[in-house]
């Protein structure tokens, strides 16, 4: 379904977001959301290494 975004699309995506929060709030949208991230990655990172660990003590 969205597959591939695209420049065009990614930039309307950017104006948006701009008109919507404003230029000021931006930088704190964009910090928070690379944070959940990579708090995402770690704790998905934490799962998959809990099942291998589990596999090799069988």
């Amino acid at each position: 379904m969205m597959g591939s975004i695209g420049i065009p699309g990614l930039i309307l995506i950017l104006t948006v977001a701009l008109v919507i929060f404003g230029p000021s709030k931006l930088p704190e949208i964009g910090k928070a959301l690379g944070n959940t991230l990579r708090e995402f990655k770690k704790a998905s990172q934490g799962i998959v290494n809990d099942d291998t660990t589990k596999d090799h003590k069988k």
